[in-house]
């Protein structure tokens, strides 16, 4: 097959599927996890049952397809603002709010099914880990200028630091997201 064919027909998968994941959270957030079925998501995507059934062989899958993509997008995106940041501290305190502006955000999830079917993912445990990396060795970079505390290993540091920021997803507010990051940031200046 020539080349633009091949890649018209991939463009025409990736949308189709992208659409799939698409109608499949917004009806899984109108409805309930439990009362979507393939007929329906076949249904609002404007797709054939059966080619759904191309896709995907279940609503379950399809969830776990749509939550592993909102996971690569926060990844991206902390490493985006981590690489625009200058300097140290700069890239470190970037990466934390955003870390807790995501922590904040994620707590929209209201259907405990889906939580519960979403977070026993093996993809959200290794994102857990590269997002503790990532705030290792930024919290390593610090404690080389001397802008954070070398007392305690960067790793421990970024264990408190995922944890402390976590807890965002719990409150009501961006302003109480902004005062649990600067409470983070205080425990990690050198100590005097």
């Amino acid at each position: 097959m020539p080349k633009l064919w091949n890649e018209t027909i991939e463009t025409h998968r990736r949308d189709v599927r992208h659409a799939i994941l698409a109608a499949t959270a917004a009806l899984v957030a109108e409805r309930g996890l439990l009362n979507v079925t393939m007929s329906q998501i076949a249904e609002q995507t404007g797709i054939g049952r059966a080619t759904l059934y191309k896709y995907f062989p279940d609503v379950e899958a399809i969830l776990r397809a749509w939550h592993a993509e909102q996971i690569a997008h926060h990844l991206s995106y902390l490493t985006e603002v981590r690489d625009q940041a200058v300097g140290p501290a700069q890239r470190l305190k970037a990466v934390l709010e955003a870390f807790a502006a995501i922590s904040h955000g994620a707590h929209g999830h209201v259907d405990t099914d889906l939580v519960a079917l979403l977070h026993r993912d093996e993809h959200v445990g290794h994102a857990r880990e590269r997002v503790r990396h990532m705030i290792r060795d930024l919290l390593a970079e610090a404690v080389a200028a001397g802008e954070v505390r070398g007392d305690v290993a960067p790793a421990e540091l970024a264990a408190y630091c995922v944890h402390a920021l976590a807890a965002a997803g719990t409150l009501p507010s961006k302003a109480a997201v902004r005062r649990l990051v600067a409470v983070t940031l205080a425990g990690l200046r050198p100590v005097g």
